[in-house]
């Protein structure tokens, strides 16, 4: 058996944990924050919107179903650094095609295992998000904190240039009966792509930079603004584009920073929330309905629902905090919501906001045709 390397974890804070290296022997720096989900670990390495961001998983023992090539979100790992509590040693999966360590390794990811992971998340509940360092290289704390105290932290960030992709491409084949939609990729998962196209879409993926000009030359029928990591606020470009597309009338739907930079589009405000909403298990309730999706959720900001304009109407809310899950504009064909209803991983509790947006384009359509008799 390999002798395990010793490795430690240091918060902006000062506190340090030690423990034992996973994955790559390096040093790597982000925004800790933790996941609440029971599985999916692939999955959520492999979300963009976790790009610079060490991600603590508080269930304790990760890795027993190892990796496959089936639940992969994005090209590649994206997430800064893993930390976990104890990483199985056996995989027992039908599926299963290399391990969680190896994984980390092929993809050059300094991880760490064999720390206290809920006093960690208890402290970042109780302390809110801050930066952290993983090492289990031969570098003195005095070094390590040094490093640490020059990393930007999260607000003002955009990280959706970083994630998204460099040119226009299709996901799927066109087809005259299927609806035309524009993705804008600001970290897409491919899980909503896969959705999307379940509905009878033929979907064209733009980059987060692209303008309304070339959206437009698409003659999309809809128009979906993806998931992705950072500040929506810093997402400027994204924010004009959309709210040029939003004066054309054709029907949008948002997820996650969709969500929020389809909000600012409409006038309202985002803030950083303390810690964080991650995980598969977050209550919201649906306000036309009444009733209560569990969701899956990944995010650090949120909609401020104390500076709202008048023409945006809340359809969601959260039952852990309440805050804002959801929004629907009373000027324009346009909603999003914050957390993912595509899930992977998660409950399928709000896969109907896929039909919703079909049905949406739908209604348009027929109003258009109506108009032209």
């Amino acid at each position: 058996m390999n002798k395990k390397i010793s490795a430690k974890l240091i918060l902006d804070n000062g506190k340090i944990f030690n423990g034992y290296a996973l994955g790559k022997v390096g040093t790597t720096i982000g925004e800790l924050c933790f996941n609440t989900g029971m599985t999916g670990y692939q999955e959520i390495l492999t979300d963009p919107s976790y790009c610079k961001q060490l991600v603590t998983m508080t269930t304790p023992h990760i890795g027993n179903y190892g990796i496959n090539l089936e639940d992969i979100e994005s090209k590649k790992i994206q997430v800064q650094g893993f930390i976990i509590k104890e990483n199985s040693p056996i995989v027992s999966n039908y599926r299963a095609t290399d391990s969680l360590d190896s994984y980390l390794k092929d993809n050059n990811i300094v991880a760490i295992e064999s720390i206290d992971t809920r006093a960690l998340t208890r402290l970042l509940r109780n302390e809110g998000a801050m930066n952290g360092i993983i090492s289990s290289e031969n570098i003195s704390d005095k070094e390590l904190i040094k490093k640490l105290k020059t990393h930007p932290n999260m607000n003002g960030m955009d990280l959706a240039k970083a994630v998204t992709c460099k040119k226009f491409y299709n996901w799927n084949n066109p087809h005259k009966d299927k609806y035309k939609i524009a993705a804008i990729d600001y970290g897409i998962k491919h899980n909503i792509l896969n959705l999307l196209a379940k509905e009878n879409c033929y979907i064209r993926v733009f980059p987060a930079n692209v303008s309304s000009e070339e959206i437009l030359s698409f003659k999309p029928d809809g128009i979906f603004l993806s998931n992705g990591p950072g500040d929506p606020a810093a997402v400027d470009y994204g924010i004009k584009t959309v709210q040029k597309l939003l004066i054309t009338n054709i029907p949008i739907f948002g997820i996650c920073l969709g969500h929020q930079i389809l909000s600012i589009a409409l006038g309202a405000k985002t803030y950083k929330l303390k810690f964080g909403h991650r995980g598969c298990n977050h209550p919201v309730k649906n306000l036309a309905l009444k009733t209560i999706e569990i969701t899956s959720q990944n995010h650090g900001f949120a909609v401020d629902s104390n500076q709202l304009p008048e023409d945006i109407a809340i359809t969601h809310v959260s039952l852990n905090d309440k805050t804002i899950e959801g929004i629907k504009s009373k000027k324009y064909p346009a909603f999003s919501v914050q957390y993912h209803p595509e899930s992977s991983p998660g409950p399928h509790d709000s896969r109907y906001l896929f039909k919703n947006f079909t049905a949406m384009i739908n209604n348009k359509k027929t109003y258009k045709n109506a108009k032209k008799k």
